[in-house]
């Protein structure tokens, strides 16, 4: 049944119900099982069996009489509570269960087929599970599971929820979609490990054989096979584990109300939601189109120039639908021109300019805010990281100066020159995730700061500047705290991917790593700045210089510009580009955790030591000392450590793009709140400029349509014939050909083009496309411009 019937829907109609009046008013029913027999034959409500709907039939019968439709025939018999069939005592406890599951003999399912199973099942509901034997409802399955120790334990299969908004959503369905497709969805309601039973791993190993069995026992019972399974899980009692352990994922919350709960009294705990597809392509069986819901998205999916905007902001929760619609097109039209103040970007259209402006100008206690612009964008990026067997999350942090902005209100200081004077501004704490070869991803999480200078107090008589003490929430490395926590939760979002925080120097503290042992699912990767202590005679630093080398290594040095020294800003030399050569050590070693830690247990990292020893003359030689939480059993493990390091980089490079492709130091808004709006627009803009240049250069091979529309590849097409150029026909060619317009020469020994030039030859292509789409405005119809 690949449609289910909408039998009170159909009843409801007109026409319905005046034929089921004609039918009562002809007096020839004798009971209402013969009425829903006539209505289930006249409305074609048949299962996939070619069975009559009867259950189904005589429930919307009920609730049509139930609101005045008509009157039934009496009912001939009245439904109770009823008693589930038992047995006469408990079911015997198995003997002699090995410890762990792969010594188990003859584990197995055993459907419930039988009276004799039937009275097992309910005595075992009854008496060993919280929530006893139901009553079940809709479709159902059970089994029992069986051993050649005995019945360990037992589960049922029944109808999934009616509507759960986090499932919903997970699914991407509307309300429509899911009453033509709920029957597909099959409710796991009952899973039993008898309590006397202590077996390693058997919960697992038993969903495992339910879900591969149970969708073909329900495809020859019921006639279809379901496409997705669901339970709940009551976090205040049980962890969920064995059901991550199969695979099961967790998707959201229950809101605590039960399956008959009308009067939305919420009575029931709120439990967490665990879906299974039993078709990974289920969602195509359904019907939805690409990308819909959130399951896994793969990393080009969506982004082409008239959907990205929609994808990654579309839905934004900002208290009003118009405004997450506007949003979409505000960002949309930034995205067309970055770097230019809306006023251009809106190309003169009023209306849109203060449309904008009136987003941005929210009252601050509004629903408008950085984390809610972004929520979109996180879930998107969340996404393709489930695509992923690697994640690297890496976080780092920029000042932004808004010196300029006199009359604005909130900001902070964000550095002081030899004389006093202060830099205004804003610091903005990021974490930007990358693929494990370093395509950008997406923005999982923004925190904007205003700081403030710290004020000091006298504690020990007259001079005395002694700095007043901060709370550990306040303090400014509590945001890389907040980083892995939040990178804890997005590792639950994505059990199947391997989560790696990478961090710079500015991360080496204590409380990091002594937070870390509370978060396992996420690993640390962290470039070391202090010598601490190690629980050897030895601190660490030297320990692993002692450790004989293991690898030699070629690692590219980036050019580095000279800086002056600048409002509290340290001076910097140049550094020319360079392949170091580089000797590899690594070791094991047992830190001290912090003094107030409540565990006081030192806390086991490995430490990867990369020295170059013989750098150019007059260069400084490289010598980095990375702390990983993460396993390094061999020289290959570590050149994967410090290649994994390296595109920490990245991040810098997506700042780069911010500030010189985005300009966000440019923004002019009155309050610091109103900055923050803008600059999370942007941040989503600049990750897609970044992503753009760098699928061109490491996967040139894909399709344009990926990333450019239909009207930008008709117009370089042109350009490329008018320059004498080969015909762009893939992402590679085409991605060059945008940068020969931002001023990119292509010599044969120029390096590839970088995300600036990109900037710029991608405005200029928007101007290129809006002056063709004027020109020609059929070839490409009902397109966007950019």
């Amino acid at each position: 049944m690949e449609v289910q019937h909408q039998i009170k829907r159909r009843l409801s109609a007109p026409d319905s119900l005046a034929f089921v009046r004609e039918v009562l008013a002809e007096g020839d029913i004798a009971h209402r099982t013969a009425l829903a027999d006539r209505v289930c034959g006249e409305f074609g409500f048949f299962d996939d069996r070619g069975l009559p709907q009867h259950g189904s039939c005589l429930a919307a019968l009920r609730a049509l009489e139930q609101a005045g439709e008509f009157e039934l025939p009496p009912a001939l018999t009245s439904p109770g509570p009823g008693s589930p069939r038992r047995l006469d005592g408990p079911v015997p406890a198995p003997v002699d269960v090995p410890p762990t599951v792969d010594a188990v003999v003859d584990l197995c399912l055993v459907p419930v087929d039988g009276e004799e199973r039937m009275r097992i099942w309910n005595e075992l509901m009854l008496r060993e599970h919280p929530r006893g034997a139901g009553p079940l409802v809709g479709r159902q399955l059970r089994y029992l599971v069986g051993s050649a120790h005995g019945w360990l334990g037992a589960l049922g299969f029944s109808a999934a929820a009616r509507r759960l908004e986090d499932r919903d959503r997970w699914i991407g369905w509307d309300d429509d979609a899911r009453a033509r497709h709920l029957h597909r969805v099959v409710g796991m309601s009952r899973l039993l490990i008898r309590p006397q039973v202590h077996c390693g791993n058997l919960a697992s190993r038993v969903l495992g054989l339910s879900v591969r069995r149970m969708a073909d026992d329900f495809e020859r019972r019921y006639g279809f096979a379901p496409l997705l399974a669901e339970t709940f899980v009551d976090s205040e009692s049980f962890t969920g584990s064995c059901y991550r352990a199969a695979n099961w994922e967790r998707i959201g919350r229950t809101k605590g109300r039960g399956r008959q709960d009308r009067e939305r009294s919420s009575d029931e705990t709120v439990k967490d939601i665990y879906v299974y597809p039993l078709r990974p392509d289920f969602r195509t069986v359904l019907g939805l189109r690409p990308g819909s819901g959130l399951g896994p998205l793969e990393l080009t999916e969506g982004l082409e120039a008239e959907n990205w905007a929609a994808q990654e902001f579309g839905g934004a929760p900002l208290g009003d639908r118009r405004l997450a619609d506007r949003l979409v097109q505000c960002a949309r039209r930034c995205g067309e021109q970055p770097g230019r103040a809306f006023t251009g970007a809106g190309k003169g259209d009023w209306a849109e300019v203060k449309g904008y402006y009136r987003l941005i100008e929210k009252p601050d206690e509004s629903g408008v805010t950085p984390a809610n612009i972004l929520l979109p964008h996180r879930r998107q990026s969340v996404r393709r990281i489930r695509d992923r067997d690697t994640v690297l999350c890496i976080q780092d942090g920029t000042d932004l100066n808004y010196n300029g902005l006199a009359e604005c209100e909130g900001l902070g200081v964000t550095g002081t020159n030899q004389t006093g004077a202060i830099s205004r501004g804003l610091h903005l704490h990021t974490t930007f995730a990358v693929t494990d070869d370093g395509l950008p991803i997406g923005v999982l999480r923004a925190e904007f700061s205003a700081p403030q200078p710290r004020p000091k107090t006298a504690a020990g008589g007259a001079g005395s500047d002694a700095p007043a003490p901060i709370p550990p929430e306040e303090k400014k490395t509590f945001q890389w705290i907040a980083g892995l926590r939040d990178c804890a939760e997005v590792a639950r979002e994505a059990p199947g991917t391997r989560i790696i925080c990478v961090m710079d120097r500015e991360a080496d503290f204590a409380e990091l790593f002594a937070e870390h042992r509370r978060h396992p699912n996420v690993e640390l990767l962290v470039r070391a700045k202090h010598n601490r202590c190690t629980t050897e005679d030895l601190k660490l630093f030297d320990s692993v210089r002692q450790e004989p080398v293991c690898e030699r290594y070629r690692v590219h040095v980036k050019r580095q510009s000279a800086r002056p020294k600048c409002s509290g800003r340290k001076a910097r030399k140049a550094r020319d580009e360079r392949i170091a050569e580089v000797e590899l050590r690594y070791r094991e070693v047992q830190i001290r955790p912090p003094a107030g830690d409540p565990d006081q247990t030192p806390i086991s990292v490995r430490v990867v030591h990369v020295f170059e020893d013989s750098p150019p003359e007059g260069a400084e030689p490289l010598e980095w000392f990375l702390i990983t939480t993460g396993k390094v059993n061999g020289p290959d493990d570590v050149k994967t450590c410090l290649r994994r390091y390296c595109l920490r980089w990245r991040i810098e490079d997506w700042h780069r793009v911010l500030k010189s492709g985005c300009c966000i130091e440019d923004l002019g808004h009155r309050t610091a709140e109103r900055l923050e709006r803008a600059i999370a627009m942007h941040l989503v803009v600049a990750w897609r400029i970044m992503l753009m240049t760098l699928l061109g250069r490491e996967t040139p091979d894909l399709p344009a349509e990926l990333l450019f529309s239909d009207v930008e590849i008709e117009v370089l097409k042109a350009y490329a014939a008018r320059q004498r150029l080969p015909a762009p026909e893939t992402l590679g060619l085409i991605v060059r050909l945008v940068a020969r317009l931002g001023g990119h020469l292509g010599r044969k020994n120029d390096p590839p083009p970088g995300h600036q030039i990109m900037w710029q030859g991608y405005t200029q292509l928007h101007f290129m496309s809006l002056g063709y789409e004027l020109r020609n405005p059929s070839p490409c119809p009902a397109t966007e411009c950019g």
